[in-house]
């Protein structure tokens, strides 16, 4: 579900026009992020896969479906949340991002996070997540073996709870890496509402 109000609306409109990088020469859309202007979880994610350039949709594809099942297993429902995108095009032959379109991308994820004001922020991934930390101040493994042991705990920045974890499309696998992701994932839990006004407490 696409979210509208005017300033939504400049927002999302600046997202589909820009020209910054050289990802805007290989893209179908440049996506923007979806659900409630209400949301208190705000889900980062990578970069749109090939489904969700094409349709201009966030997470369509294969790691839809997963995150779905996530969700419903969290009892959190897709229209109360906001997904959005560090990247907002798709990487050719789904490489890794490079710091300048991380760059020109992360002014629109910041504008994102000012307008929705979420209680927890969930980087899903490496670059997500290391992003946000950084951005944060927050410590993290230095290594990229260690990086791990970031995602599925809690982290508090700022007045903000970080929560990072592993991307959903790993968690279509039955492998060690479907494990991996899976463990972190299945700790969302769903509480009433708190004094501080969030109803979703990892």
């Amino acid at each position: 579900m696409h979210v509208n109000s005017p300033r939504t609306k400049r927002l999302n409109d600046e997202i589909r026009s820009c020209i910054k990088c050289r990802l805007s020469q290989t893209r179908h859309n440049a996506l923007c992020g979806e659900g409630s202007l209400q949301a208190r979880l705000l889900l980062i994610a990578q970069a749109p896969g090939k489904i969700e350039d094409v349709e201009g949709r966030m997470f369509i594809g294969p790691s839809g479906k997963v995150l779905d099942d996530l969700l419903d297993a969290a009892g959190v429902k897709r229209d109360e949340i906001y997904m959005t995108n560090l990247v907002k095009c798709i990487l050719p032959k789904f490489r890794r991002p490079r710091e300048d379109e991380i760059a020109a991308c992360s002014t629109y994820l910041e504008k994102e996070i000012e307008l929705i004001r979420p209680d927890v922020l969930v980087p899903l991934g490496f670059f997500a997540t290391r992003y946000i930390l950084d951005t944060r101040g927050v410590e993290r493994p230095q290594s990229k073996a260690e990086f791990p042991q970031v995602f599925g705990r809690l982290h508090l920045a700022g007045g903000k709870r970080i929560y990072p974890l592993t991307h959903p499309r790993p968690c279509s696998t039955t492998g060690r890496a479907g494990r991996a992701c899976r463990q972190p994932t299945a700790s969302w839990a769903c509480s009433p509402v708190s004094a501080g006004g969030s109803r979703y407490v990892p």
